[in-house]
């Protein structure tokens, strides 16, 4: 019995330029799929020559791409003095830093590489990009071929060498394993990653706001409350922002080259950016794109401990995602999981949509409840004319070593920003039995994002409750003033201005006595420092002079309140 051939599966498609092209000229684009070329070769002599003959009597560059098997993947027909890539699917699969296909193509006019060849090389991270100038009798001349280079190198590619098509004395496959591993020593000891994310930071000037590097600064920081390690950080400095991509074509071909050639699978941007931008960058690297707001939301998500914590931050997090759902391939699982269908007529999309609003409406009504909840313990403490004092200032500037240091409490303590979320409050009893309420809030940052503050509203509510502010700031800190201005523009969205306030300098044993001194006569503040608790004294006694009028006789030096949990 005679074995029966399958039939021949149906031709992967031809991209580019097609327009005109006779029949049989068709049909030999699309055989060019069935060709393989040895893994150790750029191209071979046969395929080089197949190629070279299109190429001439069609009069347009003809382009091939192949894997590291030596497997046709691409067959594109460009223009006489140009190809145009079609969409080449992921890169660095697995532990490969680079896409794992090379571009071999057409020149018809004798040309080297182009400055538009070696920017395809770059941006796609290829493995390899070939020229073939073809005779005006359609035969194969010469093969310029060159490759990137690991960091550190300028310019970023290998000097392209040139040589006669169909020589086989240059090893593709010996190559780019070495250039793999070479890459790889590159990388390697520059940081310590394990478990943690790489990334680039990027801020992009127009000549306004925060210096960059203080901006970067602290978006480093954020970065390490994250978990996140920045092995590299840019800065362009525009006239104005770029619409599509927030920074230069030029400067974005720098920084996908960067990120390949540092093994950064993600890039934060300092600025905002819009769904439109996340979008456009997104497609043109395969690195995860964030931007500043999406890192601190990130950071609240996983430093949140109490359920109306949690619920503020996924709040936060679907007004946030909502308007970039339009942009998103995939679904948010999150949101699609559970009981119910898909309408009659409705797209994937329609229903991400239509479940995020329902989520944020639920959410909204819960946070609303354990809102009624706090107003209800509110309205108890002032029937007990109970004296209410909150603790605010930029995130890290010591209040939760404040509010332990005044209370004899164990509240978490790191150095890192926002490392509390949640409030805590305890009851005090200062002498002649009056009471107050002391409470440990979230810290303010500098362009909080505004979902973040919406959603957070409910909790801030209770600073319009206080009877006194305590604002911490940083002593330490170069960037003090302009903390100190991001808090009180916080304040002044949450009509909290006119609210008795203390200014007291923490981390006062980081600086001079004199440095403090000055300072503290400049704002007409207290300075001390959290971790000793005998400069505490003059802020507890200026908090009974502000609530209720000064003792009649001073306090003993080891005096302190008695402290009750509330």
């Amino acid at each position: 019995m005679r074995a029966v051939r399958p039939a021949r599966s149906r031709p992967l498609k031809v991209h580019g330029n097609l327009a005109s092209l006779k029949a049989s000229q068709r049909d030999r684009l699309e055989k060019l799929y069935n060709r393989k070329v040895p893994k150790e070769q750029v191209i071979s002599a046969p395929l080089a020559q197949s190629i070279a003959e299109l190429s001439a009597e069609i009069g347009r560059q003809i382009g091939l791409t192949l894997d590291r098997n030596g497997r046709v993947v691409h067959v594109i027909v460009g223009e006489p003095d140009r190809i145009y890539l079609p969409e080449l699917g992921r890169a660095r699969g697995g532990k490969s830093r680079f896409r794992g296909i090379r571009l071999v193509h057409t020149h018809l006019r004798g040309e080297p590489l182009t400055h538009d060849d070696l920017t395809d090389l770059t941006r796609l991270q290829l493995d390899l990009i070939a020229a073939i100038t073809v005779t005006a009798d359609g035969r194969p001349n010469t093969l310029e071929h060159t490759h990137l280079l690991p960091v550190g190198n300028e310019p970023p590619y290998a000097p392209p060498i040139r040589t006669r098509a169909g020589d086989e004395s240059f090893d593709f496959h010996a190559m780019i394993e070495g250039l793999e591993a070479e890459f790889s020593r590159a990388t390697t000891g520059t940081v310590e990653t394990a478990g943690q994310t790489r990334a680039i930071a990027v801020h992009v000037t127009t000549g306004d706001g925060p210096d960059p590097d203080e901006s970067l600064r602290e978006l480093s920081e954020l970065a390490e409350t994250a978990g996140i390690i920045l092995v590299d950080r840019m800065i362009q400095r525009r006239k104005q922002l770029d619409p599509k991509f927030l920074i230069g074509q030029g400067k974005l071909d720098e920084l996908l080259l960067r990120s390949m050639q540092l093994d950064c699978e993600l890039i934060i941007f300092d600025q905002d950016l819009s769904p439109n931008q996340v979008r456009a960058i997104g497609d043109a690297t395969d690195a995860k794109v964030i931007d500043r707001s999406q890192l601190i939301l990130d950071i609240f998500a996983r430093r949140a401990h109490t359920r109306e914590g949690k619920l503020q931050v996924e709040l936060a997090q679907l007004k946030y995602t909502l308007p970039r759902l339009a942009h998103k391939t995939t679904a948010l699982s999150r949101l699609m999981g559970g009981v119910g269908g898909r309408g009659p007529g409705e797209t994937k999309l329609e229903i991400d949509r239509r479940r995020a609003r329902e989520r944020i409406h639920r959410l909204e009504r819960e946070i609303k409840e354990l809102g009624t909840h706090r107003q209800t313990l509110r309205q108890r403490r002032q029937a007990r004319e109970v004296a209410v004092v909150s603790i605010v200032g930029y995130t890290n500037a010591g209040k939760s070593t404040l509010f332990n240091a005044i209370t004899q409490s164990a509240v978490l303590v790191e150095d890192k920003l926002f490392a509390t979320l949640d409030t805590t409050s305890r009851r005090m009893r200062f002498p002649e039995n009056r009471e107050l309420i002391i409470s440990d809030t979230v810290g303010f940052i500098r362009d909080l994002p505004p979902d973040l503050v919406t959603a957070f509203k409910a909790t801030l509510e209770e600073l319009h409750e206080a009877d006194l502010l305590l604002h911490v700031v940083d002593l330490s800190d170069s960037r003090m003033e302009h903390q100190i201005a991001s808090v009180e523009r916080i304040l002044a969205d949450l009509d909290l201005l006119d609210k008795p306030r203390i200014r007291v300098f923490n981390k006062a044993d980081r600086v001079s006595p004199e440095v403090t001194e000055n300072i503290c006569r400049q704002y007409d503040a207290l300075g001390l420092s959290a971790l000793e608790r005998n400069t505490l004294r003059p802020l507890l006694g200026d908090i009974e002079a502000r609530l209720w009028s000064p003792p009649a006789e001073p306090r003993a030096e080891t005096w302190m309140p008695e402290v009750f949990d509330d």
